[in-house]
C-alpha cells in the first residue's frame, strides 16, 4: 500500500479522508504510521492498516472487484 512513489501524500490523503468520515478513526496509529512511511524497511498492507487505523475506506475498496 506504501510502495508508491507518493507513498506520504497517499497515508496523508487516507488520513483526512479518515478523520472527515471515520468516528472511529485509530489517530494515534496514524500517527505512527505517518512517521514512518518514509522509511525503506516499512511495509504496510490494506489488511493492516484497516486493523491498525479502524480505517473504513480501505474496507470498501479492498472488499470491491470489479
Amino acid at each position: 500500500m506504501l510502495k508508491a512513489k507518493d507513498g506520504d501524500y497517499t497515508v496523508k490523503y487516507l488520513g483526512i479522508w479518515e478523520s472527515v468520515y471515520n468516528l472511529n478513526f485509530n489517530y494515534g496509529e496514524f500517527a505512527i504510521i505517518k512517521s514512518q512511511v518514509g522509511l525503506n524497511s516499512y511495509k504496510l498492507s490494506v489488511k493492516e492498516w484497516v486493523k491498525k487505523t479502524n480505517a473504513v475506506v480501505m474496507i470498501a475498496l479492498y472488499g470491491y472487484r470489479l
